[in-house]
């Protein structure tokens, strides 16, 4: 009989966790799908000029959602030309200046890549691509969520750095 209760009290046991465990995972994902990853309506690519690529990205970035803190600056690179396309790069630099320090000690930059194809419609959109300093992850507009803590990420990490280098 005590056997039989062991039994008993240990699978109530497990079927707490396993419950549980369901609950936290629905709250989890409950939270990430009311999130949709925003995007804006990217013009044609006859319509395509430098600066309205730069407007664009500005409109684009408006829709992150990050502290008020943060400035950013956002400028036009270069233009490379490849077999079937053309690419405009941009980067945006990042900081967060202070009163006591308006110039920042270290920045973080996005580079925004727009394509314009040689071989589709020119009615079609521009195609944009953007990747975070430092990492290899390429991003599209509207398939990933901004995060603030990326930005964060890469100003600590050069601030480290700076700390361990002497002059």
């Amino acid at each position: 009989m005590l056997f039989e209760l062991g039994k008993i009290w240990r699978l109530l046991f497990y079927l707490f966790i396993f419950c549980s465990v369901l609950i936290l995972l629905k709250l989890l994902f409950s939270v990430e799908e009311k999130y949709i990853a925003q995007n804006i309506t990217w013009i044609p690519c006859q319509d395509f000029t430098i600066e309205l690529g730069m407007k664009q990205i500005e409109e684009y970035i408006s829709t992150w959602e990050f502290h008020e803190s943060w400035l950013h600056c956002t400028d036009f690179l270069n233009e490379e030309e490849v077999e079937f396309s053309k690419l405009y790069h941009y980067r945006t630099r990042w900081s967060i200046p202070t009163r006591r320090k308006p110039i920042p000690r270290a920045t973080a930059c996005v580079y925004f890549t727009i394509q314009i194809s040689k071989v589709k419609p020119l009615s079609l959109p521009v195609e944009v691509f953007f990747i975070f300093e430092s990492t290899r992850l390429v991003h599209r507009p509207g398939q990933s969520r901004f995060r603030e803590k990326w930005l964060k990420d890469i100003i600590e990490s050069k601030l480290i750095m700076m700390e361990n280098i002497i002059f």
